[in-house]
């Protein structure tokens, strides 16, 4: 008797994905992924998501980490936000516009309609804080400043401070115009910084598009935007999250079959952690998880300790980029001292300052003014208690805003990011990983990868998209690929070709 061959098709089994961490970078990849198709599980420490872009509640008030913003420039952030379903709850000015305060009186930054970089010019000719000469010497220096290659191995390792120097900006200058930028988007001291990567900020933002620097600021706690969004979104797509779950390391599991090349072993007691949302694991692989692919969207120092051995040497250098503090001083007044929703500041220690009154909550029931003070490259401040920090900034305020000298400050308190970002001064370039690892299907995530972007809630977007397409490249088994770049140009991310 003749038979037929079996021409029958065994059914591919879904990959299963393991992305440990739960901030920007994470909720990027877990999307990404879960749309392209993988069974994702997310793994996330905290209680919640967001990571650093979060908030937490301190009685009736809703704070966030930090005082975050973005550009119009910022484009795979908006990216998130549409598909996370809150573009609503942002606004975006309708041109650049920042008032800069100080004990002198107050001055002011705003674009008009001419092309860039001749958007500014008009402004910086009127900006009163600086000298006719030092306005001039300006924008001799931003002229040379477009002609830079941020790509350039040889403007990694060269201060911004040196460099300005060099082209005619005097300490004042620096410090009155280009810390204003500088130190808010790369959190250490402007001189100090990676020239490579304060020339991404000053070409990309102010000397691009005229539209590029517009600022965007959240209408909604950064928790309700990024955490409850994303884990919401995830939920549809069928994703597990399991919060206040921490993995303890990620091995090679032996080869052969059609089993899961990695093995995610979790910290002792987290296997019953409370806080997943989908089935729990069986007996025998409690306390750990089988994955075909992981993404390590952790900070560099957690990321060393986590990844295989087999992974390379190149790790051992990745907490060598170090950290550096932000903090945040929070004070809320008995009446409106400040009619702007936010507001830069020079020869003062406050650097930004923003109304936080309707955002927290605060505003309802409350003729008061909620204020909270963004400081970055904070290690003057980061040990100092708040009693001292009282002493130094509401005086400091009263000497920006003429409504708080007789103001009554009812309450005030400090919140402290120790590791809010890494390091981002001179050598920092030769340090930040690319997304791929030496094994396939285990890469990286997180704003201090090399992302040709600061440490940035853009850059921590990226950096989760960057890990989710070569993440598909190692297993090589995902569909959807145009749903991991959705809002970037094709050839934006690493310079892959899309």
């Amino acid at each position: 008797m003749t038979t037929s061959p079996d021409t029958s098709v065994r059914p591919r089994r879904q990959q299963r994905v393991v992305v440990i961490g739960g901030g920007l970078a994470g909720i990027t990849a877990a999307v990404a992924l879960s749309e392209a198709g993988a069974a994702v599980t997310l793994l996330e420490a905290r209680p919640r998501l967001g990571g650093a872009t979060t908030s937490f509640n301190r009685g009736a008030l809703v704070v966030d980490t930090g005082q975050h913003v973005f550009l119009r420039c910022c484009t795979a952030y908006q990216g998130l936000l549409a598909r996370l379903g809150v573009s609503g709850s942002v606004r975006i000015q309708d041109r650049f516009d920042v008032t800069v305060l100080s004990p002198d009186g107050p001055a002011r930054l705003r674009r008009n309609r001419l092309p860039g970089p001749l958007h500014l010019g008009a402004s910086l000719a009127r900006f009163s804080l600086l000298s006719l000469a030092e306005r001039a010497r300006v924008g001799q220096a931003a002229l040379a400043m477009r002609f830079l290659n941020p790509d350039d191995p040889a403007l990694d390792n060269q201060r911004l401070g040196d460099w300005l120097a060099a082209h005619g900006q005097d300490e004042r200058t620096r410090r009155v115009l280009w810390d204003l930028f500088t130190v808010a988007s790369l959190n250490v001291p402007g001189d100090d910084a990676s020239l490579a990567l304060a020339a991404t900020v000053v070409k990309t933002g102010l000397l691009g598009k005229n539209d590029a620097a517009d600022i965007g600021i959240p209408l909604a706690p950064l928790g309700e935007l990024h955490g409850t969004a994303g884990l919401a979104l995830l939920k549809r797509l069928g994703a597990e999250v399991r919060l206040g779950v921490k993995a303890a390391g990620v091995e090679l599991s032996a080869p052969g079959g059609d089993d899961p090349r990695y093995l995610i072993r979790l910290a002792r007691g987290e296997e019953d952690a409370g806080g997943g949302d989908g089935a729990q694991m069986a007996p025998e692989q409690r306390g750990l998880l089988r994955a075909d692919g992981v993404v390590l969207a952790v900070p560099p120092y957690v990321a060393a300790r986590l990844v295989p051995d087999s992974a390379g040497n190149a790790a051992a250098a990745w907490p060598e980029l170090g950290t550096s503090p932000i903090i945040n001083v929070h004070v809320i007044y008995d009446r409106k001292v400040l009619d702007l929703p936010f507001a830069a500041a020079v020869d003062s220690p406050v650097q930004w300052v923003f109304d936080r009154t309707d955002i927290s909550g605060y505003g309802k029931g409350n003729r008061g003014q909620y204020l909270a003070i963004s400081l970055s490259a904070a290690e003057p401040y980061v040990d100092v208690p708040a009693a001292k920090l009282r002493e130094m900034f509401v005086p400091a305020l009263a000497g920006l805003l003429p409504g708080a000298q007789d103001a009554r400050v009812s309450e005030f308190f400090v919140t402290r990011e120790r590791r809010a970002t890494f390091r981002q001064e001179p050598g920092c370039g030769r340090l930040r990983p690319r997304a791929a690892t030496a094994l396939p299907g285990l890469t990286l995530a997180g704003a201090w990868t090399d992302t040709g972007w600061p440490d940035t809630m853009e850059g921590a977007v990226r950096s989760g998209l960057n890990a989710a397409v070569e993440l598909r490249r190692g297993l090589g088994a995902l569909d959807g690929q145009e749903n991991l770049t959705a809002g970037l140009p094709a050839g934006e991310i690493q310079g892959v070709t899309l």
